[in-house]
């Protein structure tokens, strides 16, 4: 994940930094959790675009303005977005104030829809590129757990090539991750048998 580590809580992944109840929560809850939902997939995915050059546990602690700022990240009510819009979030002091990466969001948005009119299904588009179901794997240490591999890679390229942007492999893999794509929780960790077992097939 690229992120600081510390020492281990009950066998917690050692990203969860004890001193920041926001992200113990995010842990325990939300991350590695298989998401279905395209909202809430594409959600994910700006947000981890916004992270780009940044410590997640920025964008989390300002997740809600977030949600605020984006209308709840409704893709038709932010593919309307216009200049007014623009220059009301780059005065947001509660969300990340880029230019590229609130383009990138807004252009994200128009091209969901795109996908959708088309008649491509989001959540299978992304699930697709690990086979419908969630890889299991079973790291014991932080230290072996890769920052992009071959599947996102795969990913990032598709998602390119239809014209989303902050999309890298590093990035896409961190999206994997939070999705729960992988479980990429260690094997020491009571989230990874606790996410293993909400793996389904689509």
């Amino acid at each position: 994940m690229g992120i600081a580590t510390f020492e281990s809580q009950d066998g917690r992944c050692a990203w969860a930094n004890p001193r920041e109840p926001i992200y113990v929560a995010y842990h325990d809850e939300e991350w590695g959790v298989p998401e279905y939902d395209p909202r809430a997939l594409w959600e994910k995915l700006v947000l981890d675009g916004f992270q780009a050059g940044l410590a997640w546990i920025t964008i989390l602690k300002k997740r809600e303005a977030f949600r605020a700022a984006f209308a709840n990240f409704d893709p038709e009510a932010v593919a309307r977005f216009g200049e007014a819009d623009r220059a009301r979030l780059m005065a947001d002091a509660g969300i990340i104030r880029s230019n590229a990466k609130i383009d990138a969001a807004i252009s994200g948005a128009r091209l969901y829809l795109d996908l959708r009119e088309g008649g491509v299904d989001f959540t299978r588009f992304l699930w697709d590129f690990v086979g419908g179901q969630p890889i299991q794997n079973t790291w014991s240490g932080i230290g072996q757990v890769p920052a992009q591999t071959p599947q996102a890679v795969e990913m990032a390229k598709a998602l390119k090539a239809r014209g989303f942007k902050f999309c890298g492999p590093v990035i896409v893999y961190a999206f994997m991750q939070a999705v729960g794509m992988v479980n990429d929780h260690v094997t020491s960790c009571p989230r990874h048998a606790a996410v293993q077992q909400l793996a389904k097939a689509l």
